[in-house]
């Protein structure tokens, strides 16, 4: 198990580069998270939904991602609530209070899901959620050190050295440790270094001999890595060459922005997530994202004056996506009935497609593949969505759905676009035909697979490269030195 002195220390990448090099050496190896909160999410094979790094590290193992591979996925609501998804499948929304009520029913279904996987592969790589000594979290911790005790599980701690202070982070997380989960800390493996490695050997052999156990390895810096973010919006990307500029409201509950990473290392495409309290910048093209809380993000977007902004957008000859919540947006009302995403009530949306949406408890999760329907361009991707919307609007279908059912609207004037479908540019086709329709013509697109997979392979050299796999494998047995 890999666990992290902070978020963002690097765990998920670790996972996901020792699972490739467990793949290469023809090991049957599988991810596990017990306990994620994303609001990146990906589609299972089995038809559930889990956290998008799982379905990354599902990928490096070269294996189809499973509900299995993460029981429990929280995807916050509000600041005080989530929904909880176990298994693949929605439990419900619960409060913060209410959810650790819930935890004990929980840690059976986390159990259950490792046994399972337990059976079908030789290795299971873990990765933990946050921090272990995150005090206050202690009690019915399931996705740490809960976790590990539970399934007799050895843990690396990996801390991010880029961030300073990387010492006090190891020594203090193990420290805050109870002494039963400080005897499974079987080493440590340092995270972004970049400089000369002599001038952190001093340091290195003082943690080793404060603390008893091994530095496994230290990692370089690695720029430019094309992988799926868990959940934190990517760094901003600034090209002053680009000829095409796309901006993405950064909205509060924003989910599955993976949508954009083909856009982002597309040439010639600068694309933003401009967050509130900023006035809405030029752009050949809007796009408004998936959400978690379409209501209330829509009633955010209308706080900053973004609303006023997007019709002057289209005045001047702009064009508009929407995407999954950002597609309910762009309808007349957004009804939640049943309070599914806060309180019971409509709001009324931007008015530009003649739709409504109903939030529904059946949510909607599915891999999908199709056609575009102006120029007939391959796609594929999936749905995650409550929301079902119906109006005149959708006789002008965007995509047609291999199954026959169309997706989205595309209005009368060819200026707005929505539709249900993530991952809708991740065909280079169908991503460029789309920047084609928003004014970029013969834009050159890579494939973001092969790019994913050309990281994960990176990703893996780096760690044969600087990490200790012999003895990794002397405290493991998984199979690192076949």
């Amino acid at each position: 198990m890999v666990q992290g002195t902070t978020s963002d220390a690097g765990k998920s990448t670790l996972v996901a580069g020792l699972c490739r090099v467990l793949a290469r050496r023809g090991v049957r190896v599988a991810p596990f998270k017990p306990q994620n909160m994303a609001l990146n999410a990906a589609v299972t094979i089995d038809g559930g939904e889990i956290g998008r790094a799982q379905a990354l590290q599902a990928a490096a193992c070269r294996i189809a991602p499973h509900s299995d591979m993460n029981p429990v996925l929280l995807k916050p609501t509000t600041d005080v609530g989530a929904q909880v998804i176990v298994q693949g499948q929605v439990r419900g929304n619960y409060a913060a209070q209410a959810y650790h009520a819930l935890k004990p029913a929980l840690r059976d279904a986390v159990l259950e899901s490792w046994q399972r996987l337990g059976a079908q592969y030789e290795a299971l790589v873990v990765e933990g959620a946050g921090s272990p000594a995150e005090i206050n979290l202690r009690e019915g911790d399931i996705a740490n050190m809960g976790f590990a005790e539970a399934a007799n599980c050895p843990v690396i701690i990996v801390a991010d050295i880029d961030r300073g202070g990387v010492f006090a982070h190891l020594v203090g997380t193990l420290d805050l440790l109870a002494l039963s989960e400080q005897a499974r800390v079987i080493g440590f493996v340092i995270n972004r270094f970049r400089g000369d490695i002599a001038l952190l050997k001093p340091g290195l052999d003082w943690l080793e001999q404060r603390t008893g156990r091994p530095v496994l390895g230290v990692l370089p810096y690695l720029q430019g890595l094309t992988l799926d973010a868990e959940d934190a919006l990517p760094t901003p990307q600034v090209r002053s060459d680009a000829a095409f500029r796309i901006v993405v409201p950064a909205l509060p509950r924003i989910s599955n922005h993976t949508d954009f990473d083909p856009l982002r290392v597309t040439p010639d495409v600068e694309l933003e997530f401009v967050p509130g309290g900023r006035t809405l910048p030029p752009a050949d093209l809007i796009i408004l994202p998936g959400s978690k809380n379409t209501r209330a993000d829509l009633a955010w977007l209308r706080a900053q004056g973004w609303d006023t902004a997007i019709r002057r957008h289209l005045r001047y000859g702009g064009k508009l996506l929407g995407i999954c919540g950002g597609f309910q947006m762009l309808g007349e009302w957004v009804s939640d009935p049943l309070a599914l995403e806060g309180d019971a009530g409509d709001t009324e949306g931007l008015g530009l497609f003649s739709m409504r949406t109903e939030l529904r408890p059946d949510k909607q999760l599915r891999r999908v593949t199709g056609r575009l329907c102006r120029g007939g361009e391959r796609l594929s991707g999936y749905e995650i969505h409550a929301g079902e919307s119906s109006g005149p609007a959708l006789e002008r279908p965007l995509c047609r759905l291999d199954d026959g059912w169309p997706d989205g609207a595309l209005s009368a004037d060819g200026c707005v676009a929505g539709t249900y479908v993530h991952g809708l540019f991740d065909e280079p086709d169908a991503c460029r035909a789309l920047l084609a329709w928003a004014g970029l013509a013969a834009a050159e697109v890579p494939s973001i697979d092969l790019l994913r997979e050309a990281a994960l392979d990176r990703l893996a050299d780096a760690i044969e490269a600087h990490l200790d796999l012999a003895r990794l494998d002397q405290l493991t047995g998984l199979g690192f030195s076949r």
